[in-house]
């Protein structure tokens, strides 16, 4: 193994042994190079008379670039945009960044955090978290209504083995925390480690925990940790923000769980996809929440080196110019009432949705997922085939939804105008008839 992968690994162990325990074998052997990089830092501060190092193209102090690509970005010089970002990401949108993270989550006042690593959007995100932390046949724990990208990234990519908890009751009145604390617990007793996401809002269903149901998720998570069993908790935050309801909880779990324990490690997978409506930017954030008796701050740069290792040695580092572009907005003083302008539009349309359902007469057709937030609602048919309503729909009327399995629609009201609310869900009524006839 690499002396610097050997080095940063007594330094987790140091800080928390059980950490270090649930790395992968991969997550292990990752390091971030000491070589060109760190070479090319240090001619960065010295090397003022000439500096030779860069794997880039200069012409006098500026980076070497095509008018034909320049043109196109106003308000950005090219040195801002055109040479590699590092691979940890731009320091001060990384800063950016953790700050916000306070500032959405109180209850973080006071906890001990990484700062974030920046990611290619929050898919690559899960992927680190998939190298850094899963083995083969690592058990999973997600629920059976999920984002199918789960199983790619962690079975296909790891081998990891996906166990599930049935999300919903049966009446679909609520999300089905009994299910999830019985599956959890019995993964712990059959395994050393176990490794859950918790995606809220979640896709596909759009739903988040209420408050006390937030409390509950953390507490079963704390129990399990204190059994002696380690826990890699990732939350899986992509449509953070987006919440629709009063009673639903407006903090990431990974607040709540942040340092509780010296087995349960938070893992936030975040970024501004969804959060500001930049979805082609690919720009995310891996952070870390960890409890140490000593050296946590060295532990948490320890672990955000080993990212920056895995990123290196994948894609390099994320896009400059999206990390540019989002620090430059994060800093215009409108940016929060921008914000609030889109998420007031999504909102007015999720909560068309609602009032439309309440009509009785589709009751006869489909039953409807519990939604609160985000960018989508599902509802469950009772008695056609969702692909072949699926195609059905598409073919005779021009509708276009996502069936997933046998049973279950995927809405996507984020795009979905609140005039169209009344003729979609009347389509979808149609189609089922003409199907049953």
């Amino acid at each position: 193994m690499n002396p610097i992968a050997q080095e940063l690994n007594s330094i987790i162990q140091e800080a928390n042994p059980h950490v270090f325990e649930m790395l992968s074998q991969m997550g292990k052997a990752f390091f971030f190079p000491k070589g060109i990089l760190s070479q090319s830092a240090e001619a960065r501060e010295k090397a003022h008379k000439i500096n030779a190092t860069i794997g880039i193209a200069k012409e006098g102090d500026s980076v070497l670039s095509l008018p034909s690509v320049t043109q196109y970005i106003k308000g950005i010089g090219p040195d801002d945009y055109l040479p590699y970002a590092p691979s940890f990401g731009i320091l001060a949108l990384r800063n950016k960044w953790k700050q916000a993270l306070f500032q959405k989550n109180p209850s973080l006042e006071g906890k001990s955090l990484s700062l974030p690593v920046v990611t290619s959007g929050i898919t690559h995100g899960v992927s680190i978290l998939s190298d850094m932390w899963v083995d083969k046949d690592d058990v999973i724990v997600l629920p059976d209504m999920m984002w199918g990208n789960y199983n790619m990234s962690f079975c296909v990519r790891n081998g990891a083995r996906i166990v599930h908890y049935k999300a919903y009751d049966d009446e679909l009145t609520r999300f089905n925390l009994d299910s999830f604390e019985s599956v959890m617990k019995q993964q712990a007793k059959e395994n050393s480690k176990v490794v859950t996401v918790l995606n809220f809002p979640h896709n596909p269903s759009g739903y988040t925990l209420s408050r006390e149901e937030a409390d509950r998720v953390a507490q079963v998570l704390i129990e399990i940790a204190q059994g002696g069993t380690n826990v890699v908790a990732a939350c899986d935050d992509a449509y953070f923000g987006l919440f629709f309801e009063e009673e639903t909880s407006k903090e990431s779990l990974f607040a709540k769980i942040c340092g509780k324990h010296e087995r349960l490690l938070a893992v936030k997978l975040d970024g501004a996809t969804k959060e500001d409506y930049v979805w082609g930017f690919r720009t995310g954030f891996v952070t870390y929440g960890i409890s140490a008796q000593n050296g946590m701050e060295e532990a948490c740069l320890a672990l955000e080196k080993k990212t920056a290792g895995c990123i290196r040695g994948n894609i390099s580092n994320a896009s400059h110019l999206s990390q540019t572009i989002l620090l430059k907005s994060m800093e215009d003083p409108g940016y929060e009432d921008l914000k609030q302008e889109k998420f007031n539009l999504l909102k007015a349309r999720a909560m068309k949705m609602k009032q439309v359902l309440k009509d009785p007469k589709y009751q006869k057709g489909f039953d409807v997922y519990p939604f609160n937030s985000g960018y989508f609602m599902c509802i469950r048919l009772k008695d056609v085939d969702a692909e072949a309503l699926r195609v059905h729909l598409l073919d005779k009327y021009g509708v276009g939804l996502i069936s997933i399995g046998d049973k279950n629609i995927r809405v996507a009201f984020s795009c979905l105008e609140e005039k169209d609310v009344t003729l979609l869900f009347d389509t979808i009524m149609a189609g089922i008839e003409d199907l049953r006839n």
